[in-house]
């Protein structure tokens, strides 16, 4: 795995584990990201963006005090440029897709691998979503179907955006995006160019105040233009 050459991102981790702090805090320092600030629950987390500003927040998704999908809603109101990835134990943890509705940039495993982790940082930082599109999908469709709606607390609202401000090629690319295809199926299936295609993905995020795919993704359930169950092959 090739090390980039650039500064790393600036890194602030919220865990209530003092072990799982120190744990990532040494692979990302080794990896040349600069780990700026560290907190021990949500309402920590929030102070520390504030006073810190750091572009990557890693976020616990269950801390005391404050959970981490407050602490990720709040710390976006505040510092609207910053990346945030969920941490969690479980795969399909039930806060997932509203941390995604949210405007979490995607989610980790806390057994993931070293190099994974450093990678997820710099996707993120660059303004890309951490989850493959098709992997993201499987997750929202089971929220957006109603199955996995448990998380304690207010439901989180939909994230409203007014589709009429989109042209109709721009409808289909997000419908697409939807479904879980990347820029390069898009591409293929529009027969367009993929440069093309990431021209459309920025117009969208841009008119609709997307912060990545991952909320992309969410919208397209959110306002029906993916229902759930439907299949990730548009031609099928």
């Amino acid at each position: 795995m090739t090390t980039p050459t650039g500064p790393g991102p600036r890194v602030v981790i919220a865990d209530d584990q003092e072990l799982v702090r120190t744990g990532f805090r040494l692979i990302l320092t080794a990896r040349g990201i600069n780990v700026v600030g560290e907190a021990a629950d949500g309402a920590e987390a929030v102070r520390a963006v504030g006073r810190l500003r750091p572009d990557v927040v890693l976020m616990d998704i269950r801390m005391p005090h404050m959970d981490g999908l407050e602490a990720a809603r709040r710390v976006l109101a505040q510092t609207p440029d910053c990346r945030v990835i969920m941490l969690t134990t479980f795969d399909l943890d039930s806060y997932v897709y509203a941390a995604l509705a949210a405007g979490a940039s995607g989610f980790l495993l806390k057994d993931v691998t070293p190099a994974h982790l450093a990678a997820a940082v710099r996707l993120v930082d660059t303004g890309d979503a951490l989850l493959a599109p098709s992997i993201t999908r499987r997750l929202v469709e089971r929220w957006a179907s109603g199955a996995g709606r448990t998380a304690p607390g207010p439901a989180h609202p939909a994230v409203h955006r007014d589709l009429t401000l989109l042209t109709p090629r721009e409808r289909e690319v997000l419908t697409l995006m939807g479904r879980g295809l990347s820029n390069a199926e898009l591409a293929r299936h529009l027969t367009l160019s993929e440069a093309t295609v990431k021209t459309h993905v920025a117009r969208i995020f841009a008119k609709l105040t997307l912060r990545d795919r991952a909320q992309a993704v969410v919208l397209a359930y959110e306002t029906g233009l993916v229902a759930p169950g439907e299949s990730a092959d548009p031609d099928h």
